[in-house]
């Protein structure tokens, strides 16, 4: 059985140039930037999907490489109608996988064709029988988030909990982009996005994917939830001027340690401090966990400001109005109306 490759590009020097100290060295940052063309999450997640097909193969007598548009097809047919008792995956889930299969490929210098029609047709019928519309997470609303940061103490964790939840919230961040700031540009190497504090507010600077994305946060009307004032407290108590603005405190809570927090304490802190708060108390804590996530936040916003659209979409960073909409938990869905405006 072939091994599964390693979760990070094979870059070696070619087979014809002799090795030397500068040359090794280099082959050693060509893997660090390539390492860092994904996030540690999609990382993570393609690194699972692809000891999940191997698995699959080495149980039924397949191999995974080189790749075959056959074997694969079989593989997501057994992944939306599994023939043991391990769950059905979802269409997204299934996509997502192949991607990860897609990657690991490309990395070992093969070329999955997801347009092959052992794979494009299969998929095609799984969409058609399993598809359902996705399943959205509660948007945290003004009101809510209000809430959730007076459960918070003032103590080291609660300053930095609170920037957190109030900056989040007001940039409308994913939770892998709050925890990847740093104080300034090139503070550290993992950072992907830096702070600038002014007068009128903060400007989040973020590296992306296509590009490079800026989130103005303008001061709020209340101390007590003016995003920019909470961040600056943290700052300022906390004694941070450079590397990551979000960090681990100390065992005892009175200072803060040099380690960036992982993006999983948003997620944390999130269904913590909803459950702190009372929200959705009609429900059974198990269904109110299971309701909000990291993602609470960016559809918080989108939600609740009450402004023209293409500004939430500018915030937001996204392509399309559409993708805007889909963040909006409650919105005038008639508010232009077609069928008047044609005359009817």
């Amino acid at each position: 059985m072939s091994q599964s490759p390693k979760n990070t590009p094979e870059i070696t020097l070619p087979a014809h140039v002799a090795g030397s100290g500068t040359l090794d060295r280099l082959v050693d940052t060509a893997r660090d930037y390539a390492r860092g063309a994904t996030s540690e999450n999609t990382n993570a997640a393609y690194a699972a999907d692809w000891a999940h097909f191997t698995r699959w193969c080495r149980r039924r007598g397949a191999e995974p490489l080189p790749p075959s548009a056959e074997v694969i097809g079989l593989y997501i047919a057994n992944c939306a109608s599994p023939d043991d008792r391990s769950p059905a995956l979802s269409v997204s889930t299934i996509e997502r996988r192949l991607s990860g299969l897609a990657w690991h490929y490309q990395n070992r210098g093969f070329t999955l064709d997801r347009k092959d029609r052992h794979i494009a047709t299969v998929l095609a019928g799984i969409k058609r029988k399993h598809a359902r519309p996705p399943v959205q997470k509660e948007a945290v609303l003004a009101d809510d988030i209000r809430a959730m940061v007076a459960t918070l103490g003032f103590d080291l964790r609660g300053l930095r909990d609170r920037a957190i939840l109030l900056l989040g919230f007001a940039g409308g961040l994913r939770r892998s982009e709050i925890v990847s700031l740093d104080r300034r540009k090139d503070d550290t190497l993992d950072g992907k996005g830096w702070i600038e504090i002014l007068d009128a507010g903060v400007v989040l600077t973020f590296r992306g994917k296509t590009g490079w994305r800026e989130v103005e946060i303008g001061r709020g009307s209340s101390q007590q939830t003016c995003p920019v004032h909470a961040l600056e407290h943290w700052l300022h108590f906390a004694k941070i001027d450079i590397g990551p603005v979000f960090r681990r405190a100390s065992q005892d809570g009175i200072r803060a340690l040099e380690a960036r927090l992982s993006d999983k304490h948003v997620a944390r802190l999130i269904k913590q401090s909803v459950l702190a708060a009372g929200i959705r108390s009609d429900l059974p804590e198990k269904d109110r966990l299971a309701l909000f996530s990291g993602h609470s936040l960016r559809a918080g916003l989108a939600s609740s400001a009450e402004v023209d659209e293409r500004y939430v979409q500018k915030h937001l960073g996204h392509a399309s109005a559409e993708m805007t909409r889909r963040y909006q938990r409650r919105r005038d869905r008639f508010r232009v109306n077609l069928t008047k405006a044609a005359g009817l």
